[in-house]
């Protein structure tokens, strides 16, 4: 019984009127599409955000489809204050949507701000700002048929290009019994431009029910300068989490490479922009930039792959030991908000590889462009100088061959001459040769009978000194005896 009671009171709804008077600015998260689901709501709200939206849901979708229901429209418990933003151009079809989600939500939220070009074509979002009569039907409607009166019911609009007309809607919003009204300050056809905030400044002037301001507010400080600028009583509150940071430079790196890839400008017109003083100075630290960025974006990577892989298995294990709705969806938003950074983290440091690549190839691609044209070049002054020399040198060998049969004859005369001239020389020599030796073969030929002669005059003296000899012995041989 006990259990019983504290549940009840867990499960009270909150009245969102009491945050407007508490006399502190109201932070808001805005229904952004595909974002403000209860997962990221529940992450916002860890961050001190006061109310939240849900996403724009289809109101004839969501009364007539249950399948719709379920996939448009989930909280819990902790998920409060909350408002439903719908998008309707028919009063009883918005009331039906107010009755299902009564039970389980704070209000209601009519958008007659969305520009989109579906939703006013289908006669909802901003095309309601030129129907009042119909706005004001609408939110009669549910404040006759919600029983609760602390239900609220709120509007979201855009200004009019004469501001008298929005301020004429907003009165008349006002005396149907209208809670709210969240103004964003740009007209249908503004998109990115300066947000009006003087003209919700004269909104908030004309009108005794709070306004909201909403419209490029991206930080708590945007928030308080806007609060000062307009005087409302709550501004939208987007995301403004570290993540932006990243995903910022994600949205940067992609922006970049797509302009670095346009095809009609060259690697060597990439070259001379890179060439630039300024580059010149900053490629000093690029390197360290680049390095830096890369350790930073790696270690945001693994944390949160850490984070992914901490929550899937809590989740797992929080799935099987079935364990409290509350603990259920803090984990569903730890998982949520992991596997975000995981996603921000990889593809910007992908992206950021890609971007150095991209810029290392452009350069190589304009140098080897400047070099093949450098190479052309040298490649065709040289044929032109080919050309010129073969010329040249066909014409002197022209003027050589003619003056050198001229001076082939002259040539070959004087060595005719020359030779001539040798072989009398050779002539002489070999006649003067021929008689030394017939001088010498007469010499020899006397010699030879100069030596017979002795030869003979010797044999002569030989047998005459025998005989003589053999005349001494004998006479010896006398006297001996």
């Amino acid at each position: 019984m006990i259990g019983d009671i504290v549940e009840t009171k867990r499960c009270q709804l909150k009245d969102p009127m009491d945050l407007f008077h508490s006399g502190q600015a109201v932070k808001i998260c805005a229904p952004m599409v595909r974002y403000s689901k209860l997962a990221f709501r529940t992450l916002v709200r860890k961050y001190s955000c006061d109310l939240c939206y849900t996403p724009m849901i289809v109101a004839a979708d969501f009364v007539r489809s249950a399948k719709a229901r379920d996939s448009e429209f989930t909280t819990n418990k902790g998920d409060h204050p909350l408002i439903v933003q719908f998008a309707a151009k028919e009063a009883q079809v918005l009331c039906d949507a107010a009755r299902i989600v009564c039970p389980f939500a704070d209000g209601i939220d009519l958008n007659c701000g969305c520009p989109q070009r579906w939703a006013m074509a289908e006669g909802y979002g901003a095309c309601l700002i030129n129907k009042p009569e119909l706005v004001r039907d609408m939110v009669r409607h549910v404040r006759n048929q919600i029983d609760n009166p602390r239900f609220s019911v709120s509007i979201k609009i855009r200004i009019h290009e004469d501001l008298k007309r929005t301020v004429d809607l907003c009165q008349k919003a006002e005396a149907t019994g209208v809670s709210w009204i969240t103004v964003h300050g740009r007209s249908v056809e503004e998109r990115h431009q300066p947000v009006h905030y003087d003209a919700i400044k004269i909104i908030k002037q004309s009108m005794s029910i709070p306004i909201v301001a909403n419209g490029d507010i991206k930080t708590l400080k945007d928030a308080e300068n806007v609060h000062h600028l307009t005087g409302a009583d709550g501004k939208i509150k987007q995301m403004t989490f570290q993540w932006t940071a990243v995903a910022a430079f994600l949205y940067g790196e992609i922006g970049v490479i797509l302009v670095l890839c346009l095809p009609f400008i060259s690697p060597l017109r990439w070259q001379k922009i890179f060439m630039i003083p300024l580059w010149s100075k900053m490629a000093v630290f690029w390197n360290k930039m680049f390095l830096t960025i890369i350790v930073l974006l790696i270690v945001l990577f693994l944390d949160a792959v850490r984070e992914v892989r901490k929550y899937s298995a809590v989740h797992v294990n929080e799935k099987a030991a079935n364990v409290n709705t509350n603990a259920f969806d803090h984990i569903q938003m730890k998982l949520f908000r992991s596997q975000r950074n995981l996603y921000l983290s990889g593809f910007s440091l992908f992206l950021w590889l890609v971007l150095r690549r991209t810029v290392t190839l452009l350069t190589q691609l304009a140098k080897g462009m400047a070099s093949h044209a450098a190479l052309e070049m040298q490649v065709n002054d040289a044929t032109e100088a080919a050309k010129k020399y073969m010329a040249e040198n066909e014409r002197l060998q022209e003027a050589l061959s003619e003056k050198g049969s001229s001076k082939k004859k002259e040539s070959a005369e004087a060595t005719d001459e020359k030779l001539k001239k040798e072989v009398e020389h050779l002539k002489a020599e070999l006649q003067m040769t021929s008689d030394a030796l017939h001088k010498a073969n007469n010499e020899v030929t006397a010699v030879k009978k100069q030596s017979e002669g002795l030869k003979r005059e010797y044999d002569h003296l030989m047998k005459e000194y025998e005989r003589l000899q053999g005349s001494l012995n004998e006479a010896e041989d006398k006297k001996d005896q």
